[in-house]
């Protein structure tokens, strides 16, 4: 890195300098570390060795980290460039000039649908070197990776923001403003306006921190080296601004427009009311708890999304479901596009992604019938039709048959006819499968069932597996799970944290 940070001697434009010296920082962005913060391991650490090394690349690394690094890295790198200064070491000539950056505009350049922003912020060095940053903000595709809480809870629902998935840099400030113009003003599909400054900030520090909360963003290759740039920009918009929040959907509101869906002249062709009416039910869930609030936006990208991804991975459809959902879909799309004012062209071009996406959805969607599993085995382990959690329930209570005696009492019981999601059933198939065991291990055993059943944290069945994945055999990762929670108490922040260190563990043998 501090190879790489001899570059900076070179240039002589504090913008090349601070790009530079994001790259660098940009090179560990987004990984981890089997013990502490990566910022911390590599970062901070970073400072200390350019201290070290005394040579005026070292002193335009610590320039460069001082504006850009987080805040700890900030403060050791200037007081240690402040030495190397003290000792004679020559500064790069863009020293004086790096940090020193006013806002000038924002504008936003956004499709119909709502599915990306590319925010636009200008900026220049007192009136010099013009430059503008674009931030593509992603709003259709970060509720697939967030994790989502009660659907219907007020408190808690994030704010309809998305997520940052690239960005770049252009010197180009004017050709750029006059194509995004252009662009909204020649096509249906797409809008051009000016942002206020401070709800731009507003908006870009909580797309930020969603990115960077995510394990494995699905960003663009190139972003962890803008990634320390883009954070400096953002913070120097000024502050105050509000993000938009969205409509509370209740369970009643929910129903209410289920309601009015099915008594619409689109939803008259339906042959299947009650399909339908499952079926509408998941897209108005789906579009509040994985679209930030949003049941009547309609794209092609989320109707695919919603098709393809969300439920073959998340909802256990019936046969007749399985045939209704697509054209309950696109009878969704002409009524709620019509309700929120999509351009025809946008609803034509919705309607013609659902339909290539249907031909793909029947082999997308794998009942589990199709895997020999049986029907009424899979029907106890998902009462909910949470189709994610059959795995992790089957891991939890696999033995879900036979018959056994409980311990201290008369006659048999039959596996079978156990609920796996009552606490008195679950606890007796935990008995079953422990033979002999005291009270207390039942109860840390019906513990982590528990939350295994319900898949909290997420990290505990992600743990879980890779547990599996290097060899370790089922009763000895329940036992390490069992572990994990007894040291980690009430702490949520600490049990991620154990069980972070726990999937990094070598394989036995």
């Amino acid at each position: 890195m501090l190879h790489h940070a001899r570059e900076l001697l070179a240039v002589r434009s504090p913008l090349d300098a601070e790009l530079i010296v994001s790259e660098i920082l940009g090179s560990w962005w987004g990984h981890r570390v089997p013990d502490g913060d990566v910022e911390e391991v590599i970062g901070e650490a970073l400072v200390d060795y350019a201290g070290a090394r005394r040579t005026p690349a070292a002193l335009a690394l610590l320039t460069g980290m001082a504006y850009m690094g987080t805040p700890r890295q900030a403060a050791k790198a200037e007081r240690a460039a402040l030495e190397l200064m003290a000792g004679g070491v020559a500064r790069p000539g863009w020293a004086d000039h790096v940090g020193m950056v006013e806002p000038e505009g924002c504008f936003v350049s956004r499709d119909v649908y709502g599915d990306q922003d590319s925010i636009v912020c200008t900026y220049t060095y007192g009136g010099t070197e013009r430059h503008a940053l674009v931030i593509l903000v992603d709003r259709a595709k970060a509720g697939a990776v967030q994790p989502s809480g009660d659907p219907f809870a007020p408190a808690g629902r994030p704010p309809a923001i998305g997520m940052v998935r690239d960005a770049w840099v252009s010197s180009r400030v004017d050709t750029l403003l006059d194509h995004c113009r252009r662009e909204g003003r020649d096509n249906p599909l797409m809008r051009f306006e000016e942002l206020d400054a401070r709800d731009t900030k507003a908006l870009l520090q909580s797309a930020l921190d969603l990115t960077d909360d995510i394990d494995d963003p699905p960003v663009n290759e190139n972003f962890g080296s803008y990634h320390a740039f883009v954070r400096a920009r953002v913070d120097i918009l000024p502050p105050g601004g509000r993000l938009p929040q969205p409509p509370v959907y209740g369970r009643d509101r929910r129903a209410t427009m289920a309601a009015r869906f099915l008594a619409s002249d689109e939803a008259e062709g339906l042959s299947d009311l009650s399909a339908a009416s499952r079926c509408v039910d998941r897209i108005i869930d789906y579009g509040c708890a994985h679209d930030f609030g949003r049941p009547l936006r309609v794209s092609p990208v989320k109707c695919e999304m919603f098709l393809l991804d969300w439920l073959p991975r998340k909802i256990l459809l019936s046969p007749t479901e399985q045939e209704a959902v697509p054209h309950v879909l696109a009878a969704w799309v002409r009524w709620a596009g019509k309700r929120t004012g999509l351009p025809e062209e946008g609803i034509r071009a919705t309607l013609d992604a659902l339909w290539d996406a249907t031909a793909k959805f029947a082999e997308a969607y794998r009942d589990p019938a199709a895997f020999g599993l049986d029907p009424g085995l899979v029907a106890r382990l998902l009462p909910d039709g949470d189709l994610e959690a059959l795995p992790r329930r089957a891991f939890a209570l696999p033995f879900l048959s036979g018959t056994h005696r409980r311990s201290g009492r008369h006659g048999f019981i039959n596996l079978s006819k156990l609920d796996p999601a009552d606490p008195d059933d679950r606890r007796a198939i935990l008995e079953f499968e422990h033979p002999g065991a005291d009270e207390a291990h039942l109860d840390a055993h019906e513990r982590l069932a528990e939350r295994l059943w319900d898949g909290r944290p997420t990290q505990l069945w992600t743990t879980a597996q890779a547990l599996l994945d290097v060899g370790y055999e089922r009763h000895e990762i329940l036992h390490r799970l069992i572990g994990v929670l007894d040291r980690s108490g009430e702490d949520a922040d600490a049990l991620r944290e154990a069980l972070r260190v726990l999937r990094h563990e070598p394989p036995p043998g």
